[in-house]
């Protein structure tokens, strides 16, 4: 029994460290610290899309009080995004060096700070300045959020529970809408960045409660607290009257340090490309859709501005409702093959759209708003799909770096629709996303890899 013991020790002696910290991870289920984990950093994501998307339901207001045309409120919309892009850059990079939390409470800092100075914005050029810097608070904690959430998880229902984390974004972007359809008629514009400011600055101290990513910890040389906090996630486990099974350990290469050039390189060369195209291509429907949409019902249509909200609100309901249903049904159905489907079949509304003329706030209203809830679900689970094809070594940069191009289509999609609508008419803005959709579907069809039920290391060695 004794010389058994010890074979085991000795065994377990020799096991990389790194693979034994996953190996133990993938048999755990979602225990009490990764739930609490999941629901904190998911608030502060709330918060995020609620700043994000705020601006859409202040310009109504902004266009006449400040006399903007359509390509400076384009502008406006789309400043925001890009400094996402930048952030979304910076962050990733740093979050592989300094790990995720200390970026997370960084980027939250960021972006309420700028929150406050959108409130004393005096014109265009001062707003547009607020929200690039804005933007770079935003753009990096979503990336680096969800790779933390992936690596606290294992591959059993992975895509489920983070995606119900994701769902919090799309909140958020609903929560902007019921503040900007009760508040902005009354209030002005400025009461959706003070509504937004509050509860974001209650988010900042939880960050003190979570725990740094045992994955990255390990994958940096520090096992003894990957070791420590796993240690408690199993302990939480067997209190909660869980068996736990020995863990199976797979052999893992070599440690690596993480260099963007990996990106470009091997298998990640076709599953970077193919992502960004992703981002790029569903981005800059989605938002170039949901940014325009209380302004076009206002300045094209006439509507009442309370009426202008309340449409560009229920168009936020329904991406959310769809994007609920997406993450119950993409661990059966699998990414590539949900990805593809709503990336052909979301071109069919707007197409019916564009040959009706969109003469009317109704047809806009569902037809767009079909198109766009089908988009939804690719653009909130792109970021599941980003961190599961990387290694621990490149998730946050390669999420980042993913997810800049979701911000260049983010930035490009406003501006396209100014100025497409300006020159030529609003079908042909429905007509052009209708083709980038059909190329970001042939894009992913061919050159996607399928990740569902497999462990983020059998993914990317």
């Amino acid at each position: 029994m004794n010389m058994m013991q010890t074979s085991m020790a000795e065994a377990r002696q020799v096991v990389d460290p790194q693979a034994e910290i996953s190996a133990r991870l993938e048999r755990l289920p979602v225990t009490r610290e990764v739930f609490w984990a999941r629901n904190i950093v998911g608030a502060a994501t709330f918060f995020d899309g609620y700043t994000v998307i705020a601006i859409a339901y202040a310009m109504p207001v902004l266009v006449k009080e400040w006399g903007l045309n359509a390509q400076q409120t384009g502008m406006i919309l789309s400043m925001g995004y890009v400094g996402q892009l930048i952030g979304a850059i910076l962050f990733g990079w740093l979050a592989e060096k300094i790990g995720r939390l200390k970026v997370l409470l960084f980027t939250i800092l960021l972006f309420v700070s700028m929150d406050v100075a959108c409130l004393f914005a005096a014109g265009a050029t001062m707003m547009m300045a607020f929200r690039f810097v804005q933007g770079i608070g935003t753009g990096g904690e979503v990336p680096v959020a969800s790779a933390y959430i992936n690596e606290m998880i294992g591959s059993k229902g992975r895509g489920r529970f983070f995606l119900l984390y994701e769902v919090m974004f799309l909140l958020g972007l609903v929560g902007a809408g019921l503040i900007g359809y009760f508040m902005v008629p009354t209030y002005g514009w400025k009461a959706m960045f003070i509504v937004g400011l509050v509860p974001a600055i209650l988010m900042i101290p939880l960050r003190w409660f979570l725990k740094e990513s045992p994955r990255w910890l390990v994958a940096n040389g520090r096992y003894e607290e990957a070791d420590a906090i796993v240690s408690k996630m199993e302990a939480s486990a067997r209190a909660a009257g869980h068996d736990l099974p020995q863990p199976k350990i797979v052999a893992t290469p070599v440690r690596r340090q993480s260099d963007w050039k990996e990106l470009f390189q091997g298998i990640y060369l076709k599953r970077t490309l193919s992502i960004w195209a992703m981002w790029f291509t569903s981005y800059t429907v989605a938002n170039g859709t949901i940014t325009w949409l209380p302004t076009l019902y206002r300045q094209v249509f006439n509507l009442p501005l309370q009426t202008s909200i309340f449409y560009g609100f229920l168009t936020s309901v329904g991406g959310v409702v769809a994007a609920v249903i997406c993450a119950l049904l993409i661990d059966r159905v699998g990414r590539k093959r949900w990805y593809t489907g709503a990336l052909l079949l979301a071109p069919l509304p707007l197409l019916a759209l564009a040959w009706l003329g969109a003469t009317s706030a109704e047809q806009v209203l569902v037809l767009a708003g079909l198109a766009y809830a089908i988009v939804q679900t690719v653009t909130f689970s792109l970021y599941l799909y980003s961190a599961e094809i990387y290694p621990t070594r490149l998730r946050a940069l390669g999420t980042g770096t993913g997810s800049a191009w979701l911000r260049l289509g983010s930035s490009a999609g406003p501006m396209v629709v100014g100025f497409i609508m300006s020159a030529m008419g609003i079908q042909y803005v429905f007509a052009t996303f209708a083709v980038l959709l059909v190329i970001g579907a042939a894009i992913t069809a061919l050159f996607a890899v399928e990740t569902k039920g497999k462990a983020l290391e059998e993914l990317s060695p």
